[in-house]
Parts: structure tokens; C-alpha cells; sequence
């Protein structure tokens, strides 16, 4: 009994360290945002206490709603995005030549800032010297879109540059599920009849199924709360065109200095967060899994 209690004990020791770094990292800065959106406060002086006041103000906020939009729009593009890294894939894993270059070629974004991604993209984008409207201009397009100035189209021109830095990751991950896939199983299949498409659908994705779900809630929330390379592009503008939750949190609480409404979006946005990764787990979740929970 003595030596089981001296194991549990030394168990808590090692584990402590770890413990005191979650709690002082992630759920104490919860907490602790939860309790200023429950305040008004500048940042410098006493807080006052007025209730859910700031969530009465953020549901009839209508730039906040936009930006939601906003992030809704980014992690759709961002799951859809999925289907497309899955197929770079799929043709990756096969034997094409040329291979070996073209997974570390994908994986160059991964290696870049957020900051050097944004400002590469910026000269691509410009208005006048940019490579984009280089292009344009040499196809006989006069007259081509200022990208990041133009309201209509700032939102979606920003999403490239989103789903080019984030497009190695996934491949990776898609990659490295199919090369566990046995090969015996492929053989099998081929030896059987099967086409390279069948073999695809009926065989590989059916078996990385688990791992593309997975990657659906990292794109989706990850997208939710995305704030870096947006801020450097376009710091939410035109006119709020390019707003995301993150960043409307960002505005509220660093320029406005409204740190009592800046919590409440961001505790507003863990929110949706968890929220959408239960549905998304529960919507993907086999009849079996929903059954035993």
C-alpha cells in the first residue's frame, strides 16, 4: 500500500510542472477573460461591474456580426480547401516522379512567418506593380482590380494567401496516413481488377477516414480564430470588409481600449469554438462512437 501511494505520489510530482503550465497558460487567462466581459474597463483603471451588458451590446453589434460572417466564410473555404490538399495527396503517395520535390516544394509556406507571408502577398497583390495585375495587364485587362482596396473583393483575395500558407500542413498529414495505408492492400487490389480510382475511394480513403476527420476540426476552428496574416494585410479594412472575429476582438480592446468588450468577443468566440468542434465531432462520428458516448 505504501509503495502505491509513493508511485502516485511521484506521478503528481512529474506531472505538476506541466499541470501549473496549462493552468497558468490557458484556463487561468480564461477565467479570467470570462470575468472582464463581465466588466467595463480601459485597461489602466478600476474595473465596474455591469453583468452581461457588453453581451447584450455584441448581439445587436452589427460590425461584429459581419466579421463573424467573415470567419464563417474563411473555415468553409478552409474545409473545402481539404478536398483539394487531399487530392496533392493522394497523387504524392503514388509512384510519379518528382515526388520527393514537389512534398518538400508544398511544405515552403509552413517554413515562412506569418509576417513574410503577408508581405510576399502584398507585392503580388499591389495595385500597380504587383505581379497579379503584371499578369492581367499582359493578357489585355486595362483596367485591373485594386485586390486589397476593393470591398467586394478584399475578403477572398485574402483567403489565397490563408490557404497557400496552411496548404503543406495538410498535405503532410494526408501523406503520411496514406504511406501507413499496408501496401499488401493496394497489391491486393490491383491484382483483383481495381482502378486507381477505386482504389483511392473505395480503399485508401475509407481507411485515413479518422485523419481527414480530424483535419476538418483543426481547419474549421482553426479558421474561426484566425487573426496574424490578416492583420498585417489589411488590419480588418476596407471599411470592415476584411473583419474577422479575432481581429474586431483585437480593434475593441488595443485601439478602442474597451477591454471589457474586447473579452467578452473573444470569450464569445471560445465559445463558438467549442461549440462548433462538438457538432462537427458529432456530425462526423460513426454510429458506433455516437452509441458508446
Amino acid at each position: 500500500m505504501d509503495k502505491v501511494m509513493s508511485n502516485k505520489w511521484a506521478i503528481a510530482l512529474y506531472v505538476l510542472p506541466a499541470l501549473l503550465l496549462v493552468l497558468g497558460l490557458i484556463y487561468i487567462p480564461i477565467v479570467m477573460t470570462g470575468y472582464y466581459g463581465l466588466t467595463e474597463w480601459n485597461g489602466i483603471g478600476a474595473q465596474k461591474w455591469i453583468g452581461f451588458a457588453n453581451y447584450s451590446t455584441l448581439l445587436q453589434d452589427g460590425i461584429f456580426w459581419k466579421s463573424a460572417l467573415h470567419s464563417l466564410l474563411l473555415a468553409v473555404f478552409s474545409c473545402v480547401s481539404l478536398l483539394l490538399y487531399l487530392i496533392v495527396a493522394l497523387i504524392l503517395s503514388g509512384q510519379i516522379k518528382g515526388a520527393n520535390v514537389l512534398r518538400k516544394i508544398y511544405l515552403i509556406p509552413m517554413l515562412l512567418s506569418s509576417v513574410a507571408i503577408a508581405q510576399l502577398w502584398l507585392k503580388i497583390f499591389h495595385p500597380t506593380n504587383g505581379v497579379l495585375n503584371s499578369v492581367l495587364v499582359s493578357l489585355g485587362i486595362d483596367n485591373p482590380p485594386a485586390w486589397l482596396a476593393d470591398t467586394s473583393l478584399v475578403l477572398y483575395a485574402i483567403f489565397i494567401p490563408i490557404l497557400w500558407q496552411y496548404a503543406g500542413f495538410y498535405i503532410l498529414i494526408y501523406y503520411a496516413a496514406l504511406k501507413n495505408i499496408p501496401s499488401s492492400l493496394v497489391e491486393a487490389a490491383r491484382i483483383d481488377g481495381a482502378s486507381a480510382w477505386q482504389i483511392a475511394f473505395r480503399i485508401k480513403l475509407p481507411l485515413i477516414m479518422e485523419v481527414i476527420k480530424v483535419t476538418i476540426v483543426l481547419a474549421f476552428v482553426g479558421s474561426l480564430k484566425y487573426f496574424d496574416l490578416i492583420y498585417v494585410m489589411t488590419d480588418g479594412g476596407p471599411n470592415n470588409s476584411s473583419e474577422v472575429i479575432a481581429s474586431y476582438m483585437y480593434h475593441q480592446a488595443f485601439k478602442s481600449f474597451d477591454f471589457g468588450y474586447g473579452s467578452a468577443v473573444g470569450f464569445f468566440l471560445l465559445v463558438v469554438c467549442l461549440v462548433a468542434t462538438w457538432l462537427i465531432r458529432r456530425a462526423t462520428a460513426s454510429k458506433d462512437s455516437i452509441q458508446y458516448s
